[in-house]
């Protein structure tokens, strides 16, 4: 079944605040191998201007799921989750994220279209602190669902 195209331009309510912990910034960079002082050693990263150590652009991640996953499990949407496969990730931040942030997102519906059989959905989730603080990132992504589309590969 396709997607629903009128979804297209439909934002989804702020998500529970997610509260970033310093210890979780230190998990996640040894998860992705990442020996940064500035993700691990809080005077390091104070030497290097910030106020705490930092999380890794990719911590990000942690907060953004759960906004995208508003639309990918709305099942008016109607997506076929066991289809999807990640098309896409991007972070544009306007500062680095630090513990004791507590970060909520908006998602928006940007697009979707139909190539070669597949539906595509682009998202994208404005994430920020406390309650409309100030924006700390945008995340993009795109999804694909595989062989979901009327459209068939020619």
């Amino acid at each position: 079944m396709p997607l629903d195209e009128s979804f297209v331009g439909r934002e989804y309510p702020p998500t529970t605040p997610y509260e970033v912990g310093r210890e979780k910034i230190r998990e996640f960079a040894a998860a992705i191998g990442d020996d940064n002082a500035l993700y691990t050693d809080r005077e390091a990263a104070q030497a290097a201007g910030y106020r705490d150590v930092i999380a890794p652009p990719t911590f990000a991640i942690v907060i953004a799921m759960p906004v995208i996953n508003q639309a990918a499990f709305d099942p008016e949407l109607g997506l076929d989750y066991t289809k999807v496969v990640h098309g896409e990730q991007r972070f544009a931040y306007s500062r680095p994220i630090h513990p004791g942030d507590e970060l909520s997102g908006v998602l928006h519906i940007d697009r979707i279209r139909r190539a070669a059989g597949n539906d595509i959905l682009n998202v994208r989730a404005e994430i920020s602190a406390g309650d409309g603080g100030d924006h700390v990132l945008t995340a993009t992504g795109m999804l694909v669902a595989r062989g979901t589309s009327e459209e068939q590969a020619s």
